[in-house]
């Protein structure tokens, strides 16, 4: 807590992994409007297009919004567990993340239930999602290389 850190290489491989790139702008699984790698907010507009460099930038400035709140809310993470933790608050928004088992289990010094409890966050549109599934093991599995 403290020192904003950034997401490191394996992070961000995640991050544009499971976001995937998508330059014309889509809903998302849960009915979200969605652009680059899994940009949203009122910047993005039906129709809308975007390049890849653009799509970059989006997430690069997305990203600088969670670093910065897991930076303030996790205690002392690896870089591993940072990205981790990143990823996950960056796909279940900042709300999410602040009042996560996640987060909690990491602050109490119990990384193997942190890890396990990324395994929680696995619906979308009120079912158990695959994708989420596996992109939440991906992240655990991060999250443990760092513990």
């Amino acid at each position: 807590m403290g020192v904003t850190m950034n997401i490191g290489p394996k992070g961000l491989a995640l991050i544009k992994r499971w976001e995937g790139l998508e330059l014309k702008a889509y809903k998302c699984a849960a009915g979200v409007l969605t652009i680059g790698y899994g940009s949203t907010g009122k910047h993005v507009k039906p129709g809308m297009t975007i390049t890849e460099p653009e799509a970059e930038a989006l997430l690069r400035k997305d990203l600088a919004r969670f670093e910065k709140k897991v930076s303030a809310l996790a205690k002392n993470p690896t870089q591993e567990q940072f990205d981790a933790m990143v990823a996950l608050a960056f796909n279940i928004g900042e709300e999410g993340f602040a009042r996560s088992s996640v987060l909690k289990a990491h602050n109490a010094g119990d990384f193997v239930r942190a890890a396990q409890a990324f395994g929680m966050w696995v619906r979308g549109g009120g079912r158990v999602l695959k994708g989420l599934v596996n992109r939440r093991a991906d992240e655990a599995a991060l999250y443990r290389a760092g513990s």
